[in-house]
């Protein structure tokens, strides 16, 4: 399938757009992104190795809880970029539409940013392709859909120009990423997930600067990992960090935002040893590169087997234009 015959939506023609406006939002010179109120969340379907190890009536979210954590990280990243809200369709069960992490990924080397739409794997979000192909389609994007499955930015990470790392194996599948590169003129790195609980890449590669990248390379080939060097400076985290949700986290101009529940946690029990051990190595990493650390709980998520950067789409990269020093 050729990226012409892939359209779904296409931008109106060329020059019709005022001169120097912004054609779509990710044209704009500040940080933004996509997100989705919890209005339809729900962990009816257990989708992923976290909920199924979890009893069906301990798995139930608070509602109320959910829309005031989720209030709370919408509210921050408003404080210094712009955040789109993602409808919710009516009569639809989109139980995972809030992580919108997966709805698909906006391609920041071209301009004007098109969008690949996701083909999920998971039976109880194919739905959500659809709402994604209308949204974008609207706001003026050109929307692709990929022909083989792909699970959205959390699977495929930007590092700097047209080059990505795209985690293939669990949800997303190689081929999806042979053609992007056919397609729309990018590398991508590919690397082979095996973990169950660390199933989208976002678990496991977290781009700090367009230099430097957390990565957990226990968990990887090492021909993966000296091809990963190629192209960025590796900082190497460990299986239980990721296991934590270090990775799972967003830039925000000088800020690395992540998820804590640690405050929910029995002081001296394993599970908060970990979460400690978590928030001090990425607080000595933000140090080291000047940069600050701001935790959100995001416990009502995490029965969905969801961390803080599953629930953000980034519509540009703006953020990592920002100067440090």
């Amino acid at each position: 399938m050729s990226v012409q015959d892939s359209v779904i939506h296409g931008r109106a023609a060329p020059g019709t757009e005022p001169s120097g406006r912004p054609r779509t939002p990710s044209e704009l010179q500040r940080p933004t992104f996509l997100l989705n109120f919890p209005f339809s969340y729900s962990t009816e379907v257990a989708n992923n190795a976290w909920m199924t190890d979890v009893a069906d009536e301990e798995r139930s979210p608070d509602p109320r809880r959910a829309m005031t954590q989720f209030l709370g990280l919408y509210s921050y990243l408003a404080s210094e970029g712009l955040v789109y809200l993602l409808p919710t369709p009516g009569g639809q069960n989109l139980q995972d539409l809030v992580f919108t992490a997966n709805l698909g990924v906006v391609l920041a080397h071209l301009d004007p940013s098109p969008v690949v739409i996701s083909n999920f794997t998971s039976e109880p979000r194919r739905g959500e392709s659809q709402v994604g192909l209308s949204f974008f389609g609207s706001m003026g994007y050109e929307v692709y859909s990929t022909p083989h499955r792909f699970e959205g930015e959390a699977d495929l990470k930007h590092l700097h120009d047209n080059v990505y790392v795209g985690g293939y194996g669990l949800r997303s599948e190689r081929e999806s990423y042979e053609w992007m590169e056919r397609e729309f003129d990018m590398e991508i790195v590919k690397v082979r997930e095996t973990d169950p609980y660390l199933y989208h890449l976002d678990c496991t590669v977290f781009p700090l600067t367009r230099e430097d990248t957390l990565v957990c390379t226990e968990m990887l080939e090492p021909e993966e990992v000296a091809e990963i060097e190629r192209h960025t400076n590796v900082i190497d985290v460990g299986v239980d960090e990721c296991y934590s949700g270090i990775c799972n986290s967003v830039r925000l101009s000088n800020t690395i935002v992540n998820g804590s529940s640690l405050h929910d946690l029995k002081a001296g029990s394993e599970d908060y040893r970990y979460e400690v051990k978590k928030n001090r190595r990425l607080e000595d990493i933000a140090v080291e590169h000047a940069m600050e650390v701001s935790y959100f709980d995001l416990g009502e998520y995490m029965k969905g087997g969801a961390l803080l950067s599953c629930m953000v789409m980034h519509l540009n990269r703006y953020s990592y234009a920002f100067r440090l020093v």
